[in-house]
């Protein structure tokens, strides 16, 4: 079995991308609302930051940043995969099982990478706000609904109209 190498380095910043095992599925923004509840139940117990977050059809994208004591998003991410896994079952979606008993909604593992100065943290977060964009689901970002830069527009950091497709200058590639 491959041992991932993760850097852990408590109070730190980071980047994830965590995709469903179907990426073809719609099942996050479709159930986007189960997806918040375990993310906020999870938060209650391990507190984080999400500094930005998007959430597409199949996959997601945030930044977090954790307490200066804890370095620990692995269990973060495996209690609310669990957790949203587990709401949808209550709400009755059929989910295709893996020959292990598990469910096969999830990939097993995600991406992340920590987050090295403000510069890289501002990049980042400009990537999260456009991606509904350059995956075409919308013409420029304000259209998405599951996005935190609504709330960077509220605070003055994004312009309304920030982040057109027609704006495209190359430097959202994927990460």
């Amino acid at each position: 079995m491959v041992h991932y190498r993760r850097n852990r380095l408590p109070g730190a910043s980071y980047f994830f991308t965590v995709t469903l095992a179907d990426r073809q599925a719609s099942t996050l923004t479709d159930h986007v609302a189960l997806l918040g509840d375990s993310m906020r139940t999870v938060q209650q117990q391990l507190p984080f930051t999400t500094d930005a977050i998007v959430v597409l059809p199949e996959h997601l994208h945030c930044v977090w940043t954790l307490p200066e004591s804890d370095s620990d998003y692995p269990t973060r991410w495996k209690a609310i995969k669990a957790g949203f896994t587990q709401g949808l079952r209550l709400a009755g979606v059929a989910l295709a099982e893996r020959p292990d008993g598990g469910f096969k909604l999830w990939q097993r593992r995600y991406w992340e990478h920590t987050l090295r100065d403000e510069a890289d943290v501002a990049r980042h977060i400009d990537y999260i706000h456009f991606n509904p964009v350059k995956h075409g689901w919308v013409t420029r970002a304000a259209d998405w609904p599951h996005s935190s830069f609504h709330r960077y527009v509220t605070m003055g950091v994004y312009p309304e109209d920030w982040g057109l497709a027609a704006d495209v200058d190359g430097a959202f590639g994927e990460r």
